[in-house]
Order: C-alpha cells, then structure tokens, then sequence
C-alpha cells in the first residue's frame, strides 16, 4: 500500500510507529520499500556518505534531484522525502517555491524537507499552497552547523527548548505535514510530540516520538567517519562488504577467478574458423 503524507497522518491518530530511512540510489530504495518502510529520505547527508564532503553544504540541487530520482524509480510504496540543500530556499520565497518544484517535477520526490523554524514559515507556507507537502526539521540542523560550531545536541536548556517548541508550533500552523526533531533531549522531543497534531520522526530524540529515522549507512555498519550516539548498527554490513571485497581481490590476484562456470562457450568449429583468421592477420 502507497504510503503517503496521509498516511503518516493516519498512523499518528492511531498511535502507530513510523518508520523511516535514507537512501540515496535505486537498488538500495528496492530493498528499503520491499522491507516494508514507512518512507524514504533522500537527505542532504549524501554529501557525508556518498559524495566524501565533511558536511551538507556543498550538496547542489542537481546533486538531490539526481539521486531522488533514483530513489523514487526503486520505491514504489514508500513515500519519498527529498531534502531541499543549502542555499535552495533561504534567500527568498520564490527560491524556495521553484527549487521545491524541480524536486518534485525533476527528483519525482512525494515530499520535500528543510530545516529551520519561525524564520522558513513563510517559504513552507508558499510551498504548500503550490501543493507541494513539506516535512520541517529542527534542533540540530546540519545546514546550520557553522553556526552551531558543530554537530552538538540542541534545546539542552529552557530558552532554547521554549524556542524549540515555538517553531515546532509555527511549521505546523504554516502547514508542514511532519516535523523531524534531530539530537534533542528525549524529554522534550515527548513533550513536542504530545503538543503537536502532525507527526514527529527523531533521530537522537529519543523514543517518545511518533516515528524514527536514521541513515542507512549509519545503521548497516557502512559508514566508518563517525557514528554519532544516536546510532544502532543493525546489521554489520560493513564488514561483510570488505570480505567480499578481500575475496575477490585474492582470486583475482592469484587467477582462481573468474572460472569455466563464469565464463561463456564457443562452438569448436567457430572458434577454429577464428583461428584460421587471426593466422591471416598475422601474416
């Protein structure tokens, strides 16, 4: 069954979990969709794990339409969420309205997400009244972490926390259908979740909120940069993948790879007409 921004709606009214993950390309969307997940983040975190940056910044729109598209080819019932990348709605609403559009229209994304609070309301305001669901993002926001000083828990305090629940009530009057609430204090991301009509998913939120999300680069064990301490290695895939990796690179390297069950035949008598023409060639 399609899952959609209804959906997500839907499983908060009855107090289901939602579940959702990262994907950057087609064969690795297919295996998420056909597990089952909610949805499908094609996050601005490619810059980390699949493109080497040190952070989301450099990421370009063609970077997120590029890999949304192949997202959305391998998943067919999960719904898709395309992160809108530094710089693509910030400096004006009309920026915003557009580059939201080409992800849609060019990424074939089902929904588009941005960080920020009070001060993107009236881009997500803009954007959805062009029919164009958006998912909001607030405490740690990896576009702001220049501002941050780096990847560090947010809302620890009662100002910011007092902020954090202001915005988390602004997206939603200005018509965000979902909010993710990344490296906050488990206590707060409840009491938001409890405040608000629209879902939460966390990532470092702990449990309290009505869904989840993590990179799967992260929980697969894949990605060796960093692991922050919100992350489950589920699987160690990583590992795996190295053996494989080692095995092959050993019977290549001593010529046991590939064999005659590899390969592909030639009739005798074609490869011996073959020979008579490179006997030619040779001449």
């Amino acid at each position: 069954m399609k899952n959609t921004v209804v959906t997500f709606q839907q499983m908060k009214d009855r107090g289901e979990r939602i579940s959702m993950l990262t994907a950057y390309d087609y064969s690795t969307a297919k295996l998420e969709d056909s597990a089952g997940i909610n949805a499908i983040l094609v996050g601005d975190s490619l810059g980390n794990v699949m493109l080497g940056y040190p952070d989301t910044i450099s990421v370009t729109m063609e970077d997120m339409i590029h890999h949304g598209a192949a997202v959305s080819r391998g998943a067919q019932n999960a719904l898709v969420v395309i992160d809108m990348p530094f710089m693509s709605y910030q400096a004006s609403v009309y920026d915003a309205v557009m580059n939201a559009g080409r992800l849609m229209k060019e990424g074939r994304g089902g929904a588009v997400k941005l960080e920020g609070g009070e001060e993107v309301c009236p881009q997500i305001k803009a954007i959805t009244q062009a029919s164009i669901p958006v998912m909001a993002h607030l405490g740690l926001t990896p576009q702001s972490i220049n501002v941050f000083g780096g990847f560090k828990s947010q809302a620890k305090e009662l100002e910011p926390a007092k902020k954090l629940i202001r915005d988390a009530l602004a997206v939603q009057e200005a018509g965000a259908f979902a909010v993710t609430l990344e490296c906050v204090p488990a206590k707060l991301a409840e009491v938001v979740t409890k405040l608000l009509r629209i879902p939460t998913i966390g990532i470092g939120a702990g449990a309290g909120c009505d869904g989840q999300v993590l990179v799967y680069a992260d929980m697969l064990a894949m990605f060796s940069d960093f692991r922050p301490k919100f992350v489950k290695a589920f699987a160690n895939v990583g590992e795996v993948m190295k053996e494989g990796f080692r095995a092959y690179d050993e019977e290549v390297k001593a010529g046991t790879y590939p064999t005659e069950e590899h390969t592909y035949a030639m009739k005798d008598e074609v490869y011996e007409e073959l020979e008579a023409y490179v006997y030619t060639l040779m001449k």
